[in-house]
């Protein structure tokens, strides 16, 4: 079992990260990367919402779907219990952090479309329920996996934010600032993250 857990934490934050390799969740990531503070409380609630819809979403399919044979109703369903997480993530943050609500903007509901969210709860019942029943320890699989790609979305965004700061003070030429810059720097990214598939 402490195998299968570090083996989970290796894909799922080096070397299959969800954004570096499966390019999953990729809005947010090229949107809210510029500044470190943004992109920390980004991730943050993506981690949360990956968490808590894995957690909803097993339980929804095992105990709803599956015993009605609702299963082609799981990308709807998956998708009505990502939009409640985020809806209230941005509750709590309007009503304690309005700063950083602002700051978060547009992206903030847009995980509800994130589909690194979406990904991992539909790659969850994928790898952890065979033949309609739920392998063993696959409920706690399911949320190690969910809690480690969420830290592999975080270390792309702090280290994509921290290279951002840095090129925002450098002397790039003008075809080049803004967006061009940040995903010829995401694909230097993703190409270094690859060099983990060798592990």
């Amino acid at each position: 079992m402490t195998a299968k857990i570090f083996s989970l934490f290796v894909l799922n934050v080096f070397t299959a990260n969800f954004v570096l390799f499966r390019f999953l969740g990729m809005c947010p990531f090229i949107g809210v990367s510029r500044q470190k503070r943004p992109a920390f409380f980004m991730s943050l609630a993506v981690i949360f919402v990956m968490v808590f819809s894995s957690v909803i979403t097993w339980l929804l399919y095992n105990y709803v779907l599956l015993p009605f044979g609702l299963e082609y109703m799981r990308t709807v369903s998956f998708i009505l219990v990502i939009a409640s997480a985020v809806q209230m993530i941005e509750i709590i943050m309007l009503k304690t952090m309005p700063a950083l609500h602002r700051t978060l903007g547009i992206y903030l509901p847009l995980i509800t479309t994130n589909c690194a969210v979406l990904g991992v709860t539909v790659l969850n019942i994928n790898m952890f329920i065979k033949d309609g029943k739920p392998v063993e320890y696959g409920f706690l699989y399911a949320i190690l996996q969910a809690l480690f790609a969420g830290l592999g979305f975080m270390v792309a965004m702090m280290i994509m934010s921290g290279i951002r700061e840095r090129l925002d003070i450098l002397d790039i030429p003008k075809a080049f600032r803004g967006i061009p810059i940040a995903f010829i720097v995401a694909g230097l990214l993703s190409l270094s993250f690859m060099g983990f598939n060798g592990m």
